[in-house]
Order: C-alpha cells, then structure tokens, then sequence
C-alpha cells in the first residue's frame, strides 16, 4: 500500500513539474543579424513595422551619381552609359506578399525576357523592384532590391550575363496606399524596363 502511495505521488509531482514547464513563458531571442530568405510564409497576417532589421544588415549599396533617369526617356546606368528605356515591352513579373521568390507561373514572363535579350545583344534590361504600402519604407526599400536582385538571378540561369542587367529599387515609393493586401498585389512587382542604344 505504502508503495503504491509512493508511486501516485511521484507521478503526480512529476506532472506538476512537467506542467509548471511548459506554462513558463521563454524570453524573447535576440536578434542575430538573420535575414529574411523571401519565402514570404508569414500565415498573410505579417506587416512589416521596421522594428526588425531583417535583410537589411547587408544593406544597400549608395547609387552611382552618375546613374539616374533623364527627362528624355533616356537612363544612365552604373558604368556611366546612356540608354533609350522602352517601357511595357515585357510584362511585370509579380510576387507573393512579403516575398522575392519568383513563382513558376511568372517564369515565362523572364523566359520572354531572356529570349529577346538574347536575340538583340547590343540591348540591355533595367529591372524595378517595386512593393506594396505594407511596411517602412527602410524596409520596403530592401524588399524591392531582393525582388530585383531575384529577378537578376533568375535571367542569370537563362543565359543572360549580370553586365547587361542593371537593378534598381523603388520600393513603396510608387505604391497606392490603404488598399488591402489583395488589392496591393499589384504593386508587388519588378518592371522590366527594355534598355536600346542610343
């Protein structure tokens, strides 16, 4: 009898220790310098508020004062050279909320792209990485350049070299603020922007 009583009463004080276990709450992980991979697998209820340095410890590099757009339709990439920009050529490639993964259904999109390019050697592609209003603008920033950059790699695999291809990020600066998250997805976007010699 006595033995029995032993054994309830070590099961009961092992289940109260298990259980007093489990309802503490653990301290939140310090930041560690991760970053956001472009999965974009946040259930659709994350909104990025900036209080996380996600992506944007690699930081983005400072624009050439030399590259910029001209009022004549024209840009001046990074090396200095002078192009004539056809815009609507190719369609934008769009992407998940919170994501620079390309999905398979806008791989065609960039085998379009690839083919002319490849086709026409002395043209070039500007690709705009573009986001919806979700977010701080920091980070939006970031997001639009790892949607170029994904883009970039992408066309990379299709045969075409990184030095014809020039990335830019727009971020949410062209975005429509206070559209829901399936109206925004219009604004998660890259443009690819033919570039033709002058």
């Amino acid at each position: 009898m006595m033995q029995n009583r032993a054994r309830i009463l070590f099961i009961l004080l092992s289940a109260i220790l298990v259980f007093s276990g489990c309802t503490r709450k653990q301290a939140p992980t310090p930041s560690g310098g991760g970053s956001v991979t472009g999965s974009g697998d946040f259930g659709g209820n994350f909104v990025p508020d900036g209080s996380s340095d996600w992506g944007l410890e690699a930081g983005l590099e400072p624009r050439d004062p030399n590259a910029g757009f001209g009022n004549d339709g024209t840009y001046t990439d990074s090396s200095g050279k002078t192009w004539k920009m056809v815009e609507g050529m190719f369609p934008s490639v769009f992407f998940g909320f919170d994501s620079s993964a390309i999905a398979a259904t806008e791989r065609s999109k960039l085998q379009q792209a690839a083919d002319y390019l490849a086709a026409n050697p002395s043209t070039a592609l500007l690709v705009e990485g573009h986001c919806d209003w979700y977010g701080t603008a920091e980070y939006n920033l970031a997001l639009g350049d790892r949607r170029a950059e994904s883009v970039s790699n992408y066309l990379g695999t299709l045969g075409i070299t990184p030095i014809r291809i020039d990335k830019l990020s727009k971020g949410s600066l062209e975005s429509t603020s206070g559209l829901d998250k399936t109206q925004a997805a219009q604004d998660r976007r890259a443009d690819l922007i033919l570039l033709e010699d002058l």
